[in-house]
């Protein structure tokens, strides 16, 4: 029997579109859909996640590295299931439930127990979006041993074009533009004169 693990009152009632994914990428892991989450000692599993509100990425970055620290109360021993999605103005994509759907662009890195980086890779500005890391002990019945941190605005800059070049190369260009007008000039003055 499966259900969702997050009740109806939920208190991130602003993330219910993202709990909802969550719900559904933790359901899809159940063999056959049909699950019934253990109960017992993990029923009193809290789990905290905590990401940087922001991430600036310079022009010239080839990778970003996002990172998701947690912290479980009262959760079973066993390894949680990170979980990563982003979202943009107008849609959502899951990136890992738990597995990467796009393994050369994404990678979830353990770099402590209860710490996750997304490695993204080939950054580009089109990855400039809101990124949520979700942890889930999927052996607990808590709702409150699945969640989600407030996400992480990444913005990668743009290429700039340095603006004193750029003037010098319109003066180069209009001066070369005026010298040879001159000259042409010259050129017709003096054979139409002659002739």
């Amino acid at each position: 029997m499966c259900f969702s693990p997050f009740p109806p009152t939920s208190p991130h009632e602003p993330y219910i579109a993202l709990l909802f994914v969550l719900s559904d990428a933790l359901l899809s892991n159940c063999p056959s859909h049909h699950c019934l989450f253990s109960t017992g000692a993990t029923d009193n599993c809290h789990v905290t996640v905590t990401q940087p509100r922001f991430q600036e990425a310079e022009h010239s970055a080839h990778t970003a590295l996002l990172t998701c620290a947690f912290s479980a109360h009262g959760c079973s021993p066993s390894q949680p299931q990170v979980l990563w999605f982003r979202f943009f103005t107008n849609r959502h994509e899951d990136l890992c439930t738990p597995e990467c759907t796009n393994r050369q662009k994404f990678q979830v890195l353990a770099s402590s127990q209860n710490n996750y980086s997304l490695q993204i890779n080939d950054l580009t500005v089109n990855d400039s979006a809101l990124y949520f890391c979700g942890i889930a002990f999927a052996d607990s019945g808590s709702a409150h041993s699945k969640q989600t941190g407030d996400g992480t605005v990444l913005t990668k800059r743009a290429e700039r074009h340095n603006t004193e070049e750029f003037n010098s190369m319109i003066i180069i260009s209009t001066l070369l533009l005026l010298y040879s007008i001159t000259v042409f000039t010259i050129l017709i003055v003096h054979k139409v004169g002659s002739n």
